[in-house]
């Protein structure tokens, strides 16, 4: 089968995420990474008034420079009363300005006498912060479909919101096979054997998203056993990931299980690392079968999982972002697939470098724990030392 180029591969693989997910309402406070199921407007200005932007005093700007008397102090929290012609108000941050001022003098460019104070000169509007210049009333806070991040969260607090519409998070199987894996905390290592990073790792990057992990363990090299345990994790999830087992070796079974409870639809992909992947379905649910390298598996569920999982979940599967950035390092030997360089940023603008990060086997998770982003190399291409590349911040995977 001739490996599949990944945007091919991600175009088909979108086409069956039909987002369908139920909806709930829940409180804001639990809606970090939940996914919203509308689009939400304010319904009233932030500010709500027009307020002080700094410490000082308020003023009528025709009144200044001059010697005025402090007539109100008003502190956030309270309703001043209207200014008295020709005096100032004591004010602080946030405080709402006073009827018939329009300026504020900075507490710093003061000086104090008494019950007066020496004020410069004003414009009209210093300092102030109008009503509605964040929001006004009717404007769009958050699109349906969008994530929500701990800023999202605060704009609608900022508005009154305390509950929000959200799709119900999507629930997905993961599980990974391999005689030689044991799970951290189970002793030492015997003979061939190594710990299950896998595993871990999967669930954390499912659970990043909003979404439900259905922990269905690790599973030895027996098709009969793989076969059934697929079978359940498609019972109980929206959809299926797993690791290893996916590769043309005599002990994976993974894709031929796949193939023989459901349907295989691509198979192999044209990057590095990650070629050996697999997306089908085992009894109607959706399966990705990564590879089993650790690298490979986190690249390829970032890559290619992780959008079909948003976009299934109703949110907003958009590119990563890319920055160009000048190589630290050179590749004089061309791929004949699409690279991913686990790459470690240094300098500033143009002074930026994007260096390797050591060994970029699949194996070699150092490697990825220690990078900012990964580099894209185009099949065919060498890489110079300061030659411009697009590197994918490794927060964006």
């Amino acid at each position: 089968m001739a490996l599949t180029p990944l945007p091919e591969a991600l175009e088909r693989i979108l086409a069956t995420a039909v987002a369908v997910p139920e909806q709930e309402q829940i409180s804001l406070g639990t809606a970090m990474n939940r996914y919203c199921a509308g689009v939400v407007h304010a319904d009233i200005a932030v500010p709500p008034a027009d307020n002080s932007a700094m410490d000082g005093y308020a003023v009528a700007s025709g009144d200044v420079p001059g010697t005025l008397v402090v007539s109100q102090r008003a502190p956030a929290g309270t309703a001043p009363t209207p200014l008295v012609a020709g005096t100032a108000a004591r004010i602080f941050t946030g405080a709402e300005i006073p009827a018939g001022a329009d300026a504020v003098i900075l507490q710093e460019d003061a000086t104090v006498e008494s019950d007066r104070v020496s004020l410069p000169g004003a414009r009209p509007g210093q300092h102030i912060r109008r009503r509605g210049d964040d929001i006004q009333p009717g404007d769009q806070l958050v699109a349906q479909g969008q994530r929500l991040r701990p800023q999202d969260i605060g704009l609608l607090a900022s508005v009154g919101i305390d509950t929000v519409l959200v799709f119900a998070p999507l629930s997905v199987a993961v599980l990974t096979t391999g005689d030689e894996l044991r799970e951290p905390g189970s002793g030492e290592l015997g003979p061939g054997q190594i710990f299950n990073s896998n595993r871990l790792s999967l669930a954390a990057q499912i659970r990043s998203l909003g979404m439900t992990v259905v922990d269905m363990g690790n599973l030895p090299d027996d098709p009969r056993q793989i076969g059934e345990a697929l079978e359940h994790a498609a019972e109980a999830a929206d959809c299926v990931v797993t690791a290893g087992g996916v590769s043309v070796g005599e002990e994976d079974h993974v894709r031929g299980q796949i193939e023989e409870r459901g349907a295989l639809d691509i198979w192999k992909l044209a990057i590095k690392p990650g070629k050996p992947l697999a997306f089908g379905q085992v009894c109607g649910t959706p399966i990705f079968g990564l590879p089993g390298n650790p690298v490979s598996a986190f690249v390829t569920f970032a890559l290619v999982a992780k959008p079909w999982l948003i976009r299934r979940q109703g949110g907003c599967a958009v590119p990563s972002p890319r920055f160009p950035v000048r190589a630290g390092f050179a590749l004089p030997r061309p791929g004949t697939r699409q690279e991913f360089l686990r790459v470690r940023l240094s300098g500033s603008g143009e002074a930026m470098r994007a260096n390797l990060t050591g060994s970029q086997s699949s194996a070699v998770l150092t490697s990825l724990s220690e990078a900012d982003g990964v580099a894209v190399i185009a099949p065919g291409k060498t890489v110079a030392e300061g030659d411009w590349l697009e590197v994918i911040p490794l927060s964006a995977l």
